[in-house]
Parts: structure tokens; C-alpha cells; sequence
């Protein structure tokens, strides 16, 4: 079992660093009082493995007393299992500027005199947790994409282009365009394997429509082509924090040229090391 505790300052990303976590496999559980972490980990241990993965949010406002959460930390340790803290923080005019900009209150401002002075306090308070902390983040100048990445490479020892799913599906114009789509490319321009009798009623996946279709020196050059643009535009969306990208290829039906290149292209997909998913909406359909 593997136990996160979440913490950190204030405005520093705590609520977007659970999402993220609860997206990667992480089951989460908010502002969870040290008092009761321990007997929460105990109930997980023996939940047959349906809490395999446990993130608990603590901050200030569960805060009574954090010798309390280190004597939890310190027998948590010693459980069967991984245990480790992220601590989550950002400057003071970071902070100062998330929180005018969403007109939230600091949960501290009501024990002070101003926005300012409640970061400064509770800085100054949490620096003990900081301490224990196995991982500290500073969301300061990290857009929300780089702090995705960040703990999908901590916590899932995975790069960024890891956590983004391609799909890549094929289809027929004549049946419409895909809604879910980003990326459509339309390969109407090939040789249409539907007016040979022998491949009509076969698909792109089988080898003879395949090598018909690459039989072409415009389909192999085309492919080279779409690769290259590939190679260049995929890094990029997973930098921006995209988990999920839909290519379509498109020909008239659906059947033989969009499916030959809809598969060829998962194959490199993959192998540019991103999961990849493979469909074809319209190959089913009747010809």
C-alpha cells in the first residue's frame, strides 16, 4: 500500500495536486485530521487491495497540533508500505495574487489583520511540516501543466508524453466527421482499393488492402509526412497538459484507406512511446 500525505501552504496547489494524483490511480481523501490518518491506513491495509493507492490532504485548518501528525508519520513508516509527504508552496506574492484573483478568504485572514500578514503566519507555521516533507514543490511559476507533469514523473516515474492517450480512429466522410476529433486527415486522395473486386469486401487490416494502399509512393510519402508532424506536435500538447488527443483519418467510407492508415499510424504512435488506442467507428458498417 502506498500512503501520500499532502500538504503545503495555503493558495501553493494542494487542491489541483489531488486532482492530478486522483487521475493517476490515487483515491482521495480531504482535509483528513491527523487524529484519524492512522486508523484510515489501517482500514485501507485491509481492503484487499482496493486502496492501493492513498492520498490524505492536511493543512493548517486540520492543524491542532503537528507533533500528532509526526508520531502518525513516524508509525506510518514503520507499516508495511510506502509512506512519504509532498509539501506544496509558492511565493507570498504568488499566493497573495491566487487569492485576489479567485475573491477566496485565507483561512487564517479571520486570526489576522490582513491577506499579507495570514500568509506570513502560516509560513512561518507549517515550516515544521515542510521539514518532514519527502517532496517539496514550488507551484510558483509552474503552469498547471508543468505541475501535472512534475507529479506524474514523481509519483508514476512516467515523462510527460506518458500520460497522454492517443487515439487514433478511423472513418468515412460519408457517415460524418468525428466530434471528439482534434486532429482530422483526409486521405481521399489515394487509391481507392473499392474498386478492385477482390478487395471490396476486405478491410484495411487485411495485408492485400494494406499493401495496395502502400503500394503508393503519395501514401508512403504522406505517412513520412504526417510522422514528421507527429514527432513535432505531440511532445508539445503533452507539455501543455493535454491527457487526451484524437486523430481521425478520414476516407470516403471508412473501410480500407483511412483504416491502413489509421492502424500504421497507432503502430508509430507508440512506438514514439505514448499509449495509443486503436479504432475505426466505420469499418463495421456495410460496404
Amino acid at each position: 500500500m502506498e500512503i501520500l500525505i499532502i500538504s503545503g501552504l495555503s493558495g501553493g496547489g494542494k487542491s489541483k495536486a489531488a486532482s492530478f494524483l486522483e487521475d493517476s490511480g490515487f483515491y482521495i481523501v480531504d482535509n483528513m485530521p491527523a487524529a484519524m490518518i492512522l486508523k484510515f491506513a489501517e482500514f485501507c491495509a485491509g481492503g484487499g487491495g482496493r486502496y492501493a493507492r492513498v492520498a490524505l490532504v492536511y493543512d493548517v485548518r486540520t492543524a491542532e497540533s503537528f507533533s500528532e501528525l509526526f508520531d502518525v508519520l513516524d508509525k506510518l513508516k514503520g507499516m508495511e508500505g510506502v509512506c512519504r509527504m509532498l509539501f506544496l508552496e509558492a511565493s507570498p506574492a504568488a499566493i497573495i495574487k491566487r487569492y485576489k484573483e479567485t475573491r477566496r478568504r485565507h483561512p487564517l485572514e479571520k486570526e489576522t489583520d490582513s491577506l499579507e500578514e495570514a500568509v506570513e503566519k502560516e509560513r512561518e507555521l507549517m515550516l515544521p511540516v515542510k521539514q518532514r516533507a519527502d517532496f517539496i514543490i514550488d507551484t510558483t511559476r509552474l503552469s498547471t501543466a508543468k505541475l501535472r507533469s512534475e507529479l506524474l514523473h514523481i509519483f508514476n516515474g512516467e515523462e510527460e508524453q506518458a500520460g497522454m492517450t492517443v487515439s487514433v480512429t478511423s472513418f468515412g466522410f460519408k457517415h460524418g466527421l468525428p466530434l471528439e476529433a482534434d486532429l482530422v486527415l483526409d486521405v481521399r486522395f489515394m487509391p481507392n482499393p473499392f474498386y478492385i473486386e477482390e478487395l471490396r469486401h476486405q478491410t484495411g487490416l487485411d495485408k492485400p488492402v494494406s499493401d495496395y494502399v502502400f503500394s503508393f509512393q503519395q501514401t508512403r510519402d504522406f505517412l513520412l509526412k504526417v510522422e514528421d508532424l507527429l514527432r513535432f506536435t505531440l511532445p508539445l500538447y503533452a507539455e501543455e497538459g493535454k491527457t487526451g488527443l484524437v486523430v481521425a483519418v478520414g476516407c470516403t467510407g471508412g473501410h480500407h484507406r483511412s483504416v491502413a492508415i489509421a492502424h500504421a499510424l497507432t503502430e508509430f504512435i507508440r512506438e514514439q512511446g505514448y499509449q495509443a488506442a486503436e479504432h475505426h467507428r466505420d469499418m463495421e458498417r456495410a460496404v
